[in-house]
């Protein structure tokens, strides 16, 4: 089966994940893989380094998170956009084992070969959102109704 996305260096932000083929609206991408790790196993390394502006985890629950930094595959790659051409939606498994959903990138409108994809990464931080975090989380999307930040607004 021909892939029909590829992972090559970006102009948002590094590496990005670009449609080899038009991917049509609500087309299941990818899914985002890696180690299902606990937050205070991921609070113990750098994974989880509000500091860095960089990050391979996806929250699965309160308990667990996806760390693409171990076991990830081209999903780890996908940037983030304030205006973005793909959702991450959870898709719950049966049973009780939170550790066993999974992450599914999926298209929000019809995707052009060569065209970047991206989606909101929805970062929110438990602490005050300060200027000096608002810019190591700076977005750099280029999208006309750009934030500036990939950092959402407390509710």
């Amino acid at each position: 089966m021909t892939r029909k996305i590829a992972a090559r260096k970006s102009r948002i932000h590094g590496n990005g994940v670009f449609a080899v083929q038009a991917l049509k609206k609500g087309e299941r991408v990818i899914e985002y893989k890696g180690r299902r790790r606990t937050h205070a196993e991921v609070d113990k390394d750098d994974a989880g380094d509000v500091e860095t502006g960089h990050t391979f985890l996806f929250t699965l629950s309160d308990d667990y998170v996806i760390d693409a930094n171990y076991e990830g595959n081209d999903a780890r790659w996908i940037n983030h956009s304030c205006d973005p051409n793909c959702e991450a939606s959870i898709e719950e498994a049966e049973g009780d084992d939170r550790r066993k959903d999974k992450v599914i990138i999926e298209a929000l409108r019809n995707i052009k070969p060569g065209e970047e994809l991206t989606y909101n990464y929805g970062i929110t931080l438990a602490e005050r959102h300060t200027p000096r975090l608002k810019k190591i989380w700076e977005c750099r999307c280029g999208s006309k109704n750009c934030t500036g930040t990939m950092l959402q607004p407390k509710r």
